[in-house]
């Protein structure tokens, strides 16, 4: 099992969602909204205001799924949420060792 992470722009995620839901036997994503900035804007010419108001809002998108599932979620992602612009985000995968259900203790696969 895997984790797919991604961190998107905001008006990008009712697009994200779409596409997600179209993923036959989709397992379901779980979203937060996050701060951030990109690495950038850490080494431009910067002013006091930039300084301090220089985070921008995010979501963080985390996804559960089996392993054969990993690169249709991971390019549904990029697909729906690039502009082509700095700030667009990131997508990464992590291994998940152990996933029970709260409900029941039931392991899953």
């Amino acid at each position: 099992m895997k984790e797919v992470r991604a961190i998107i722009r905001p008006n990008r995620r009712e697009r994200l969602r779409e596409a997600l839901r179209a993923i036959p036997n989709f397992p379901g994503v779980s979203m937060f909204s996050a701060q951030g900035f990109t690495a950038p804007a850490s080494v431009d010419k910067r002013s006091v205001r930039d300084e301090l108001t220089d985070f921008t809002e995010k979501f963080m998108v985390c996804v559960l799924c089996p392993d054969d599932m990993v690169e249709t979620i991971r390019e549904t992602i990029i697909k729906s949420c690039s502009t082509g612009q700095i700030g667009d985000g990131l997508v990464w995968v992590l291994d998940v060792a152990t996933v029970h259900r709260i409900r029941n203790s039931e392991p899953m696969a």
